[in-house]
């Protein structure tokens, strides 16, 4: 298990599914978190139950789609805890369905400024103040197995997905020789509330059958199992490897 005493550890996406058990898994190592979301009950749930198994957590509203939200969060994190050491920018939605020759274009707006812009703002702000702080850091960018693969009627979102690989590449490259990593975790089907509605979209047969056929371990990930990747690509375990993309998805990418 990986030792976090001493870092700070900021999460987006904290009120639910990854990023949530990502939220747990820094605060069980010894880290000091910071959780961010934009549902304010879940989020303050969450900091009390770390709070009260002995971590330390506090947590800050946040629409990552939205500079200064974004800028805010940073700022809460260095005023509460001094400094940032890891950041998990996890925060994503899977936005509307629909043919490309139906898609809103406002829906597209949608789901590319929370997927991909609100990543690109928190690795802006995350990095400045890792830079001010002089001490490096670690960044996680999550993504997802449709960073890869396209399916019919997801094209936001696995156009935002797909970006991520370029984004968090260009980004690793700039900041490897001031002491940051970046690196790209992309799961598979995992045990989350926004796996649930996709099962709801696709139909109990349908969503059972890709796991049976396509995943190798024949199951749906869970939250944890994800969470301890990310913990890994932050913790000094991980010294060496930024720019990488990480697949934690039971073989659904590999050829059966």
């Amino acid at each position: 298990m990986s030792d976090m005493r001493g870092k700070v550890a900021l999460v987006t996406g904290a009120s639910s599914g990854i990023g949530r058990a990502t939220g747990e898994a820094f605060a069980a190592r010894g880290a000091k978190v910071v959780l961010a979301a934009r549902r304010e009950a879940e989020l303050a749930a969450l900091a009390k139950e770390i709070e009260g198994k002995g971590g330390t957590a506090t947590y800050v509203v946040t629409d990552v789609a939205i500079a200064k939200d974004v800028e805010q969060m940073v700022a809460h994190t260095i005023e509460k805890f001094g400094r940032l050491d890891c950041a998990v920018n996890n925060a994503g939605i899977e936005g509307k369905l629909a043919a490309i020759t139906e898609l809103p274009e406002q829906e597209w707006d949608r789901v590319l400024d929370a997927n991909l812009k609100g990543t690109f703002l928190c690795l802006q702000h995350e990095a400045r103040a890792m830079l001010a702080g002089g001490h490096g850091g670690a960044i996680v960018n999550v993504g997802s197995v449709n960073s890869f693969l396209g399916f019919p009627t997801g094209s936001a979102y696995v156009a935002s997905k797909h970006g991520l690989i370029g984004l968090t590449s260009s980004v690793s490259a700039e900041l490897a020789s001031q002491g940051i990593r970046v690196n790209l975790v992309c799961p598979g089907i995992i045990d989350t509330p926004m796996h649930h509605r996709g099962r709801a979209i696709l139909g109990d047969a349908l969503y059972d059958n890709i796991l049976s056929h396509r995943v190798h371990l024949r199951r749906a990930g869970r939250p944890e199992e994800i969470a301890e990747t990310i913990v890994f690509l932050c913790s000094d375990a991980a010294s060496y490897i930024t720019g990488t993309t990480l697949t934690p998805d039971g073989g659904f990418t590999l050829t059966v």
